[in-house]
């Protein structure tokens, strides 16, 4: 008995092992399939705007600049950042940060940057520079140069000033000693002696004296309102009652004390300050334009098509690139004669008839 057991549980087992033989082979396990790699995000590309010590809201020509960068952002899609200067040691600071993220254009602003912006661009020859207000001679390869005939605009408002004012007094004042500011100073005083010999009279020029620039008025600052403040009272206490301030933010020291004295009028400079100070709207004449917005997209625009070329881009009455902004709410104060004669000196300036200062020129 016990051997059929025995035997009948060896046939099982054979059987178990013939039927498990005979079953289909387990799949073999795929490879998971191939994920297509990841598109690497597209690079914008970077513009660095590094301002002077006004800062970026200085409703000057640190924002104006800045506008054209933003207007490249809309446009034309690039990426846009900026870094405020609080002193004049920062400049080199900036720049060196903007050097570390790889810009691929530095713009920097003003006059004052000029030393620092040149060390950096012969320093670092493989990445391409504007800054407005500079030139250089000889030309560095890495940098464009916004330049801006603004004594032409700045003729014009002194033409004008010299047309509307009721005292026979006008005023002007700069930040510092400059060019940038001095050439509106200085084209301001011409426009009022060309209305003088045209018309006989003798309107006269507070602040600045075309044949002794040294004694030019100065607050020595591009943001202190209170000396803006200072220096309007003091021009109007002198009997001039049309100024035209040339320091950024410090002019609107000046917006505040005429509108106190609740006499007088403001010429603004840079931007059309009836549109970044609308509060003084009801003072504004008009506003010397230079349009650093535009040669700054222009710029970007260039470098970003890789049309970037070292030299000088320069902003004129005859290309727009400066002039006088509206009337606004002054319109009626500047009748039709006064405005075809604004025109008429702007085509003189425009074909030479009427030259400025050789000083001053830019191209």
């Amino acid at each position: 008995m016990f051997k059929k057991v025995s035997l009948l549980l060896a046939l099982l087992v054979v059987a178990s092992m013939v039927l498990t033989a005979c079953q289909p082979a387990a799949p073999a396990e795929q490879p998971a399939a191939e994920q297509p790699a990841a598109e690497e995000p597209e690079m914008k590309f970077k513009v660095c705007q590094v301002t002077d010590t006004g800062g970026i809201d200085d409703k000057s020509f640190n924002a104006t600049a800045w506008k054209g960068a933003e207007d490249a952002v809309a446009e034309l899609g690039v990426e846009a950042k900026y870094l405020e200067s609080q002193e004049v040691a920062d400049y080199e600071k900036n720049l060196n940060a903007f050097i570390e993220e790889k810009c691929d254009l530095i713009i920097t602003v003003g006059f004052l940057l000029g030393d620092a912006t040149k060390a950096s661009a012969e320093a670092n020859p493989d990445f391409e520079y504007t800054i407005v207000d500079v030139s250089y001679d000889p030309v560095i390869p890495n940098v464009v140069g916004q330049v801006f005939q603004t004594d032409e605009a700045a003729f014009l408002a002194g033409y004008l000033a010299a047309a509307t004012t009721q005292t026979g007094k006008v005023g002007t004042f700069g930040g510092l000693p400059i060019p940038p500011v001095t050439i509106f100073m200085d084209g301001f005083a011409r426009g009022v002696m060309y209305y003088n010999e045209v018309k006989g009279t003798n309107v006269e020029v507070l602040g600045w004296d075309i044949n002794d620039p040294e004694g030019g008025l100065f607050t020595m600052s591009f943001d202190d309102q209170t000396k803006g403040k200072e220096f309007g009272i003091q021009l109007m206490d002198e009997g001039a009652d049309i100024i035209m301030p040339v320091a950024g933010p410090v002019g609107l020291g000046t917006a505040a004390a005429i509108t106190e004295r609740g006499s007088g009028y403001i010429i603004g400079v840079d931007a059309d300050w009836v549109l970044t100070n609308p509060d003084y709207a009801p003072i504004i004449l008009t506003s010397v334009l230079k349009k650093m917005d535009v040669t700054t997209f222009n710029v970007i625009k260039d470098a970003m098509e890789g049309n970037f070329t070292g030299g000088i881009t320069a902003g004129t009455i005859e290309n727009g690139g400066v002039d006088l902004a509206p009337f606004h709410e002054l319109d009626g104060m500047v009748s039709d004669e006064l405005k075809a004669e604004l025109e008429d000196v702007r085509a003189k300036l425009i074909d030479g008839t009427i030259t400025l200062s050789d000083a001053f020129k830019v191209q």
